[in-house]
């Protein structure tokens, strides 16, 4: 959990901005799952998740501590907890047709991916749940968010799992299909994640 002691003031922040900057792109370019031709997945972690914050403060010049910790409450539902991975589902739909095209079809997408632990037969999965705080916000009947905050909760053996053998992210919803092997750099920093 990030604290106030985590978030650098302004002026500090700035002074480090590119480097952090850098070091956080390299690190989602590990983290960065393309679904498809319409989705993404980015696996959250501290760095990613505190980049996030120190970029809210800076657009909009946010410089008290209550201003702050509201930054906080928000985003520290993104770390990831325990046997857990968290993620951020991107739907990137850039025109107003497709928006109106896919977001009906796709309600429940937060509750479709998977991944698909032991190679090629993809014999277990653990499949992703709707983070709670945003559950409600996003379970919708009729149409779905572009964005969902989701959650994978493993077992020791599935930890072992992804560490020593393939895997993959796959979402599997009756209007869209994909599958994503993920590299042995991807394997290793989400097995980081479970981890710590």
């Amino acid at each position: 959990m990030l604290t106030l002691e985590d978030i650098l003031d302004l002026r500090a922040y700035e002074r480090v901005r590119e480097e952090f900057r850098r070091r956080v792109i390299a690190k989602k370019r590990l983290r960065r799952i393309a679904l498809g031709p319409i989705m993404t997945v980015v696996f959250e972690c501290e760095d990613t998740v505190k980049f996030q914050v120190q970029e809210m403060a800076r657009v909009e010049k946010i410089i008290s501590d209550e201003g702050i910790q509201e930054e906080l409450d928000v985003y520290n539902c993104l770390l990831p907890r325990g046997m857990e991975l968290s993620a951020t589902l991107f739907i990137e739909l850039t025109n107003e047709s497709d928006l109106r095209h896919w977001l009906p079809r796709l309600t429940g997408i937060e509750s479709a991916l998977s991944i698909a632990l032991g190679g090629a037969d993809g014999a277990s999965q653990v499949r992703s749940f709707p983070e709670a705080g945003h559950a409600r916000a996003l379970t919708r009947d009729t149409t779905t968010p572009a964005v969902h905050y989701l959650r994978f909760k493993f077992e020791d053996d599935q930890v072992r799992e992804l560490a020593e053998r393939p895997a993959a992210l796959v979402v599997d919803h009756p209007s869209y299909q994909a599958r994503s092997e993920l590299s042995d750099a991807t394997r290793s920093e989400l097995v980081g994640d479970l981890a710590s």
